[in-house]
């Protein structure tokens, strides 16, 4: 690998794990574009497959007494684990361009949703009633394009969830889809031990960091943090739609 594309991937990581220090969530949406700008999609996806799995582990034992009653929280799960098993199957037949041309739509939805309709709130009630086709499309976008963001946090953050509450169920949701999605990529044949291994160390930059983005949570504004975030998110999708587009 070529070292700034490696301190590049680390610093991708290392800000991911900030983010979800901050939020519970985003680790993906920052490290699987960095990474398919200088490899590709699917290497980004199998990099990330133990960090969700592991690292949202660990977040879920930690709020596991804030989950909501009433089976939301395991429907949101097997929803998105249904749609992931699905989705990982595309990303081992995609086309590379179509697959980076996913992700650079993803985070441009994502990015989108997050400006537009800051204000927008989702009743528990109706959140209930529509968890199955929003889940699926998650778990969907998590196995193609290995980032769920602009459906489940868009969805989450429209519930207006207390951030223990928020954390304990985006964990769950995760959870769901890393437990299909890791034998599934070695079915595929996609995983294989050596990148097995680098998606095991790439979780030590994540959890090095997140007690950091805990830490910036409790210091910095929300809306600081978040223009931050949404600038290089922003950056990075105008790459991955170039290099799509161009193939350059």
């Amino acid at each position: 690998m070529d070292p700034v594309a490696l301190l590049a991937i680390f610093a991708a990581l290392a800000l991911g794990g900030t983010v979800k220090g901050a939020t519970g969530a985003g680790a993906p949406v920052i490290a699987v574009p960095v990474i398919a700008a200088f490899y590709d999609v699917r290497l980004g996806v199998m990099i990330m497959a133990m960090p969700n799995l592991l690292s949202n582990s660990w977040q879920l034992w930690r709020y596991r007494a804030h989950l909501i009653p009433g089976g939301f929280t395991w429907m949101l799960a097997g929803g998105a684990a249904a749609g992931c098993l699905a989705g990982t199957f595309l990303l081992a037949v995609l086309p590379d361009r179509v697959l980076l041309l996913a992700v650079a739509f993803g985070v441009a939805v994502y990015i989108g949703l997050r400006l537009a309709r800051p204000e927008f709130r989702l009743a528990l009630d109706t959140a209930r009633r529509i968890v199955w086709p929003v889940s699926l499309g998650a778990g969907l976008l998590q196995g193609a394009a290995g980032i769920s963001a602009p459906i489940t946090l868009s969805y989450l953050n429209a519930m207006r969830l207390a951030r223990p509450v928020f954390i304990a169920t985006v964990s769950t949701c995760f959870i769901g889809m890393a437990v299909v999605q890791v034998p599934a990529l070695f079915a595929t044949g996609l995983l294989t031990l050596p990148v097995f291994g680098l998606s095991v160390a790439a979780l030590a930059p994540i959890l090095l960091f997140m007690p950091l983005g805990a830490w910036l949570a409790r210091k910095m504004s929300a809306e600081g943090f978040d223009k931050l975030v949404l600038g290089l998110l922003s950056a990075l999708a105008a790459r991955l739609f170039y290099v799509a587009l161009t193939g350059g």
